[in-house]
């Protein structure tokens, strides 16, 4: 074990917390996957889901090692090569969907002979903040001009956005406005970013008057998040108020110290209790407490990616890690947000800790490249140690081979005025 943690590089803190946080999820997975055992075995045995979920996390850890042990500069290359081939996904996940309980999911694809569904929009996230923060650190002595960032910038991320929008409103709109972040402190021109800004806003109006007036042109998820953008504006009755109303619920039935762990009772009438509403059931356990220090912990996980972007020696590093840490941070607040309705449904899951194999993973990927950045910087600094120890021990031994040739000098001095004590007289005469 000792030799496991000591083989592990990067920033130290950044990997305890990302343990602890998948340490803690085991416990509210667990209770909160009766409800999915007992609606399709019959049983609440949760086992199974228990197992599944452990499997995932280790294979997310063991993906986290794997990409953290690559240079992180390689990334530059492999997000311009990846970028057209995550769009080819994202059109096949946007026409062939594949169906999850019954529902049109059309978010995920389904992952050949291996029966996995995977959720293209999470890697087409991580790939393109790479690619942004590739073209902002390559432009960072030459001056930007709109009509170039237009066709290398901003024709990549509105082809990605385009692909994940009608099935995916709220994945759309946490990429581009962390795409926006990005160039802000990339200091892309202000004054495009408002251009950009205003052609985003009128895009998405346009495209939701054609799905309005043609509504069979988009099948899958658009009426969705209409529908659920009406509903939490108007207060209209629906599932998703249904869902809202358990949430709230359970983070009331919680109360400061909540009922304990594994005696929730909302998981039972929740949807998604294990993952989209996974803080509700959280609170309802732990109470507020609970609620609070999960929030904490990724207010503290926060800090630290500020810390890392601070220390990264170079332009693309501190992007990379602003880039794929803070959309982090920004899901699962917005997660909590929604479970205590400031937001509508979104479907946002809260990283590290809810149950899902594709979306554990996409957020290891994250992790281990924002650790080989950390890592980085941490072999520079231990080669600037060790060149500063051996400049020591080196200035030591010239030191001491100076004070020996000294010491030898006055004693060859002292040799020769005894063999002739009336040399120095004679000097002097």
């Amino acid at each position: 074990m000792k030799e496991l943690i000591t083989s592990l590089k990067g920033d130290k803190v950044i990997w305890a917390f990302v343990a602890l946080m998948a340490l803690f999820s085991f416990m509210p997975v667990f209770s909160a996957s009766s409800n999915l055992a007992y609606m399709r075995h019959g049983s609440g045995n949760a086992l199974t889901y228990l197992l599944k979920h452990g499997a995932q996390v280790l294979i997310g850890f063991y993906i986290i090692y794997k990409v953290h042990k690559i240079p992180y500069h390689y990334f530059k290359t492999i997000s311009k090569i990846v970028l057209p081939i995550v769009w080819i996904l994202l059109a096949y996940t946007l026409l062939k969907g594949t169906i999850i309980d019954g529902a049109n999911a059309s978010r995920w694809i389904q992952i050949p002979f291996i029966g996995i569904t995977f959720q293209t929009s999470t890697l087409a996230a991580i790939v393109l903040f790479v690619f942004v923060a590739r073209y902002l650190s390559k432009k960072r002595d030459t001056p930007i001009t709109f009509q170039n960032s237009l066709w290398e910038l901003w024709t990549p991320v509105f082809i990605t956005i385009f692909f994940i929008l009608p099935a995916n409103l709220s994945t759309a709109a946490l990429i581009f406005s962390m795409v926006i972040m990005l160039v802000f402190i990339g200091k892309y021109p202000l004054k495009y970013i408002a251009v950009i800004l205003g052609a985003g806003i009128i895009g998405l109006l346009f495209f939701i008057l054609v799905a309005k007036a043609f509504p069979d042109a988009f099948p899958n998820r658009v009426d969705t998040w209409i529908a659920r953008i009406d509903n939490f504006t108007t207060d209209k009755p629906d599932e998703d108020d249904y869902q809202i109303e358990k949430a709230k619920i359970a983070i009331a039935s919680g109360g400061v110290y909540g009922l304990g762990p594994g005696k929730s009772v909302q998981k039972n009438f929740l949807p998604q209790s294990s993952s989209d509403f996974i803080y509700a059931i959280i609170v309802e356990e732990y109470g507020l407490f609970g609620g609070f220090l999960v929030l904490s912990m990724y207010l503290l996980l926060l800090f630290r990616f500020v810390v890392a972007a601070h220390k990264a020696n170079s332009l693309f590093g501190k992007l990379v890690v602003v880039g794929l840490g803070f959309p982090i941070i920004f899901q699962a607040m917005t997660n909590m947000a929604v479970a205590v309705e400031l937001l509508p449904v979104t479907g946002q899951t809260l990283p590290l800790i809810s149950s899902g194999g594709s979306s554990i993973w996409m957020t290891c990927i994250a992790l281990g490249i924002i650790l080989s950045v950390t890592k980085k910087d941490e072999e520079i600094a231990e080669e600037q140690a060790e060149s500063k120890k051996r400049d020591e021990a080196l200035q030591r031994m010239i030191d001491k081979q100076l004070k020996e040739d000294e010491e030898a000098e006055k004693e060859s001095f002292s040799i020769e005025d005894k063999a002739n004590p009336l040399e120095p007289i004679l000097k002097r005469n």
